[in-house]
């Protein structure tokens, strides 16, 4: 056709030009033609007397014009060709006519364009943004629409009735007879307006900060906690307190699956519509469970501080407030840092809700509670056996503290009754001088299972409420030394290795020396056996030297010590048992030992059932072995040697094999005794306890100058193992394997030390690899303090001992008493003593040659000094002098009356 013609004598066939109208689409997504031969409606602005354009069936649409119901043309008639050429339309024209993609006459209209038509390869099967956008609008509107469906189905239930409750019965392991029971409601309910303002705020800053705003949830700590469980971290809840008000109040459980959290959170919503906002909060205060037996913020406030709710202060209630989340972890008895950091916790939190000013918060301090008294259903030493069931199913299940007080179960723990029984005698044959502050500790295991069969920690939980099993520390002295001998057979070591046991002695990383061992007692060239038997530090030292510290540790924590133990560092001295357990975690690691390397886990329940039938809880959990057999066997032979022939002695009169390890702690502040049958595993423990809460040391009593493991401990574990193994089989111990290799010493020459100093002596004999004792001797040819020899000499063993002789001088000597002797028997008696005899004489009444006496005479006297002998010569002579003859003597001559002159008196006159 020419240019120029006019519209109305255009051959009706030939398409309108383009850009006479708009393309038509599908619904969503892509652009559309309409069906093949079908007229398409007229142009809005055809000019009068044109004739409609229409595209006839089978016609190309190249170089077509587009425009309402038209068919779209090629940008350009090269695009145009290009396209034609590679057999599909240009781009932003139509398929060919007679089908399109897949043969579907073009045009037709689609409600989902997908696969996406006009594309091709990976194009036609990419959704298009308006797909994806329609496909979230719809997924969306279908969630709302749910909500809205549930929450207008959800009704306010009627609070949950607590006077239904169930109790819960603990029963002894035949389950039958009654330990005690769990369930007694204490709350008492108080007015919402009495309960002070600081105290609701202070709950609101601990628990749900947005309380006053939010609708009843919170999206944002809902999206976080899911956000959490969603990576695997510890599981979380974002429940708002109108949520927890709706768990607790009204549905009476926690709910932990996500549709139960689902109706909760619609609830919650429909209750902050329907309530009050501080009735809400009143309900919740004398609701919940507060610890200590409390439920409802008014015992809570008498059971922490011993006054009503009106009378808290600010600090008290947010102590109260703080521990909330866990109560009975958290509170200030049980975990006081953890209660202090949340009590700071509140108090911020409420200085930026702005219920608080800074300068009160400052001048604020951490108050101190009461001391918890419980009730007599927790009085003697049953109480601590409860306790412990009760911590176990609320650390080690789903159960909680609120379910455990309501709910109703029937729990069937571990403990035997004749065997709990047993225990509390055998603790009762204490002597009853003993230390009011002495503190015993008894707890027996199944070895198989690790099932507590009886527990002993304490006289009365509710005057003493600490468990001196499972919470108390004790210094574990030589009960360390298993798991030293258990790494040195690990490397490769033998039971007949031997090594030096001299007190005091030299050892690698020991300052000042090595240990030295009890009494300061010295031992030879001894094999491992018998270093486990008289249990010697210095041997065991040695042992420890070539393992390493940390090997002890590893095998401590693999047989079941916990690795966080107070104490438990990789030092030398930790053979001796630096590091303090609890009598628990020892019973556990020698209980791996009695069951042959399978590690158990300690449980004092053996299954938690609903009343209406159902397990809810089983505390029995897989053995895990940890060390080889062959060295269990061998670790065990050496402990049988214990009770056999060495510091455990008192445990033969159980009359069964048994094997064992005193412990003795420095000082004397813990004596230990922990044995095994290949059935039961029992620990006992003693400490003293001072006034400050520290260990002591353990006051002599019962006529022992010192409380070692040997002594009562050993003997408490025989009186309880004795009736404890009654009615069970009598089985060995597996046989000695006899693993690894001795460390056979080499024999070495001993150096001569006849004539050094004892010093010196000693320093060449120990430098040589020899152990030193020392002996006196006197000597006349060697001086004092050199060595006169050595026992013995030429070659020995490494290690073995020498012993040198040290002389002390002449030294001193009994001088014989000879007087009344004849000379000879005098002479010989002191020559024989090893004196030097002279002899001097003097006459004497005494026979001839009779000793009269010897200087010096008796006592003592240096050997070779001399010794003097008197001896008699006989009497002396009697000389008769011979008479002179003599003349009369003349009177005396009167010389005229001399003053001096006596005169006869006068004789007076009659």
């Amino acid at each position: 056709m020419a240019p120029g013609t006019p519209p109305s004598s255009r051959d009706p066939r030939t398409p309108p030009p383009a850009g006479n109208g708009p393309q038509r689409r599908s619904v969503i997504g892509g652009g559309g033609t309409p069906p093949a031969g079908r007229r398409t409606a007229p142009p809005a602005q055809t000019p009068a007397g044109a004739a409609p354009a229409w595209t006839p069936s089978g016609a190309s649409a190249t170089g077509a014009s587009a425009h309402s119901g038209g068919t779209a043309a090629p940008r350009s008639a090269a695009a145009g060709t290009r396209a034609a050429a590679k057999g599909r339309p240009a781009k932003g024209g139509t398929p060919a006519a007679g089908g399109g993609k897949g043969g579907r006459p073009p045009g037709r209209r689609r409600l989902i364009d997908y696969p996406r038509e006009g594309r091709s390869g990976i194009r036609r099967w990419l959704p298009s943004w308006r797909l994806i956008l329609g496909l979230l609008l719809t997924v969306l509107l279908l969630i709302v629409a749910t909500v809205l469906v549930a929450y207008a189905r959800t009704t306010i239930p009627a609070p949950d009735d607590f006077a239904e409750a169930q109790t819960t019965t603990v029963y002894y392991s035949d389950g039958e007879q009654v330990m005690g029971t769990f369930g007694e409601q204490n709350r008492v309910l108080v007015a919402g307006d009495t309960i002070p303002e600081h105290v609701k705020d202070a709950v609101v800053a601990a628990e749900d900060r947005t309380f006053y705003e939010n609708p009843g949830i919170s999206p944002t700590g809902i999206a976080r906690a899911l956000w959490n469980n969603l990576q695997g971290g510890r599981q979380q809840g974002g429940s708002t307190i109108t949520q927890q008000y709706a768990e607790r109040y009204y549905a009476g459980t926690t709910t932990t699956d996500y549709r139960g959290k689902a109706q909760e959170a619609l609830l919650a919503v429909k209750l902050a519509q329907a309530q009050d906002k501080d009735e809400i909060l009143a309900n919740y205060l004398n609701t919940i469970y507060y610890g200590r037996g409390s439920y409802g913020i008014e015992t809570a406030a008498r059971a922490y501080f011993g006054i009503g709710v009106t009378e808290l202060d600010v600090a008290q209630a947010a102590l109260i407030a703080g521990i909330i989340p866990s109560p009975n972890n958290w509170d200030p008895r049980n975990d006081p840092e953890r209660a202090e950091e949340r009590w700071n916790y509140v108090l911020d939190g409420m200085v930026v809700m702005g219920t608080l000013e800074q300068s009160a918060r400052d001048a604020l301090t951490f108050p101190e509670t009461i001391e918890y008294v419980r009730s007599d259903t927790l009085a003697g030493p049953q109480g601590y056996l409860l306790d412990m069931v009760q911590r176990e199913i609320l650390e080690q299940s789903a159960i909680t503290q609120d379910e455990l007080d309501r709910v109703g179960y029937r729990i069937v723990t571990t403990i035997d009754r004749r065997l709990q029984d047993a225990a509390v005698a055998a603790v009762a044959t204490l002597p009853e001088d003993k230390s009011p502050n002495l503190r015993t500790a008894l707890v027996s295991l199944d070895s198989a299972t690790g099932a507590i069969l009886s527990l002993y920690g304490g006289p009365d939980f509710v005057t003493q409420s600490r468990n001196a099993v499972t919470q108390d520390r004790a210094q574990a002295g030589s009960t360390f030394k298993p798991f030293t001998l258990v790494a040195h057979l690990e490397s490769g070591n033998s039971l007949d290795s031997r090594y030096r046991g001299t007190s005091g002695m030299a050892i690698e990383g020991w300052p000042d020396g090595g240990p030295g061992n009890f009494g300061g007692q010295n031992f030879g060239n001894i094999t491992v056996v018998d270093a486990t038997a008289d249990s010697v530090n210095t041997v065991y030292a040695q042992m420890n030297a070539e393992v390493g510290p940390q090997a002890t540790i590893d095998v401590a924590v693999r047989a079941g010590i916990p690795q966080d133990t107070q104490g438990l560092e990789p030092v030398p001295s930790n053979v001796l048992g630096t590091s303090s357990p609890h009598p628990l975690d020892m019973a556990r690691a020698f209980n791996t030992l009695a069951n042959q390397g399978g590690r158990t886990t300690p449980h004092i329940v053996r299954s938690v059932e609903y009343l209406r039938g159902g397990t809810a809880y089983e505390g029995a959990k897989p053995t895990e072995q940890v060390f080889e057999a062959d060295v269990m066997a061998d670790t065990t032979y050496a402990l049988t040697q214990v009770v056999e022939r060495g510091s455990g002695t008192a445990a033969r009169d159980l009359g069964r094999p048994a094997a064992g390890k005193t412990g003795t702690s420095n000082d004397n502040r813990s004596a230990w005794f922990v044995g095994y049958t290949p059935q039961v595993t029992t620990a006992v423990a003693l400490y003293q306890v001072g006034e400050d809460g520290s260990t002591e040391e353990i006051t002599p009593f019962g006529g022992r100058g010192q409380i070692t493991g040997g002594s009562f401990p050993a003997e408490v574990w025989t009186a309880y193992m004795i009736p404890a193994m009654e009615g069970l089989e009598v089985l060995p111990f597996p046989g000695r394997a006899d693993v690894g290799e001795p460390n056979t010493p080499p024999i070495v020459s001993i150096p001569s030390v006849a004539g050094m100093g004892e010093a010196e002596a000693r320093a060449a004999l120990e430098a040589a690899g020899f152990a030193v004792a020392v002996t006196t001797e006197n000597s006349n040819d060697v001086p004092e303090g050199i060595v006169i020899g050595s026992n013995p000499s030429g070659e020995a063993q490494v290690g073995s001992t020498v012993t040198i002789v040290v002389s002390v001088g002449p030294g001193l000597v009994d001088v014989p008493a000879v007087a009344g002797l004849d000379e000879a028997g005098a002479r010989s008696a002191l020559e024989a003593a090893g004196f030097v005899v002279t002899v001097t004489r003097q006459e004497g009444t005494a026979a001839q040659g009779t000793v009269i006496s010897s200087n010096p005479s008796g006592g003592q006297a240096p050997p070779g000094s001399t010794v003097t002998l008197i001896v008699s010569s006989g009497p002396a002579a009697v000389v008769t002098p011979t008479p002179t003859p003599t003349t009369p003597a003349e009177p005396p001559v009167d010389d005229g009356g001399d003053e001096d002159e006596e005169t006869e008196p006068e004789l007076p006159v009659p």
